[in-house]
Formats: structure tokens, C-alpha cells, sequence
């Protein structure tokens, strides 16, 4: 089984927090930018990288922004949480000796401070960051190096996302079971089922 990260495992409101929120205020008054002002400077810059693994590379936007992104996120490392009912699922699992691997796009920076937070590690076998591959988890070949590295059988997996290419790029890569989170985020209301694929509130809904 495959699990995603964030809007998985762990509440995507530290993340939309961090991009949305205190990322843009505190660059934006380093340059004398409003709120609005600081947001409408970055929102291009974000939209451009969507999708690729720069867009997760704690590297790539420390430099891009001249701001040290890793730094804000340990001091905001309080944020981070896991969504309900995820640590019992996670205990669950374990009980039955299922295999349970973390996969994210996360940079290992990034992964390393919501590990120390969280303990992610003492639910998982293993934690994947995709920059290990050099591919996002939106490209198919994710699964090919996945397969390769670490083991994981695409026709035989259960994955679990809240992003619709991500989960569109498992299809294609011939992953079995795929379902779509649908609230990510605890404080915002839940997203729309994408097309062709089952969703659940959260992985507590998957419990039999």
C-alpha cells in the first residue's frame, strides 16, 4: 500500500497555510509588499513550476525567492497535523502486517521536519520523497523507479491521493486500487469526486 503525504496522511492547511498565507507576508514585507501585492508577484511564479518537482524543491524556491523557505517551515512546524482518524488506520494496518509506504513529492527537507513533528516513520515501512527519482509523482515513470528501488508492484497496490493528476499518472502506470481523498484540508469543505475515480472523505473511510 501507498499513501500520500500531505492532504493524505498529514492536513493540508499547514501547506496552504504556508504557501498561501505566511509565505507571501513574510516575503512581501522584506520588500515593502502588502499582503495582496506579495501574493500577486508570487502566484505566476508558483503557477509556472505547478506540477514539476521544482515545485516542491525547498532548494529551488529558497533560491528562486531569495527567502530561506526551510527556515519558515521549521518555525511553523507546529501547524502540522494529522488528519482524523489517520493514526488508528495507520495502527490498523500494522496489526495486520500489511507493507505501508509514505510517498511524496515533498523535498526530503520538508519531509524531515514533518517527520520529526509527526512521527511518520513509526507508522511506515518506508518514506519515498519522489526528488529521490528525479521525477514528481505526476509523471508515470515515478512508479517505474518506485518498482525499481523500493519494491512496490503497480498491479498489486493500493495508493491513496488527494491530487487528480497524480492519481490519473498511477492510473497509467497500471496501479490496481486508487482512491481520492476529498478533503485534504480539515478546514476547508471537500472537493468534488474527480471523474473515474472513487473518493472517501478520509483514509479512516477505507476501515472495514
Amino acid at each position: 500500500m501507498c499513501l500520500d503525504m500531505d492532504g493524505t496522511v498529514l492536513d493540508l492547511r499547514f501547506d496552504n497555510l504556508f504557501w498561501l498565507e505566511v509565505l507571501p507576508q513574510r516575503w512581501g514585507e522584506a520588500r515593502g509588499l502588502d499582503a495582496r501585492e506579495s501574493f500577486a508577484n508570487l502566484k505566476p511564479r508558483f503557477d509556472a513550476k505547478h506540477g514539476t518537482l521544482d515545485w516542491y524543491c525547498i532548494d529551488h524556491w529558497s533560491e528562486e525567492l531569495g527567502f530561506d523557505v526551510a527556515a519558515l517551515k521549521h518555525e511553523m512546524r507546529g501547524h502540522i497535523r494529522y488528519l482524523p482518524g489517520v493514526v488508528d488506520f495507520l495502527d490498523r494496518l500494522r496489526a495486520r502486517g500489511h507493507r505501508v509506504l509514505l510517498t511524496t513529492n515533498a523535498h526530503p527537507i520538508s519531509l524531515g521536519i514533518k517527520n520529526a513533528e509527526t512521527g511518520l516513520e513509526k507508522h511506515f515501512d518506508e518514506l519515498v520523497s519522489s526528488h529521490e527519482f528525479g521525477v514528481p509523482k505526476e509523471s508515470p515513470e515515478f512508479w517505474e523507479r518506485l518498482a525499481a528501488n523500493h519494491g512496490v508492484v503497480p498491479g498489486s497496490t493500493l495508493f491513496v491521493d488527494d491530487s487528480v493528476a497524480v492519481l490519473s499518472a498511477a492510473r497509467s502506470a497500471g496501479v490496481r486500487w486508487i482512491y481520492q481523498v476529498l478533503q485534504p484540508d480539515s478546514t476547508q469543505p471537500g472537493r468534488a469526486e474527480a471523474p473515474g475515480f472513487t473518493g472517501i472523505e478520509r483514509l479512516a473511510d477505507l476501515i472495514p
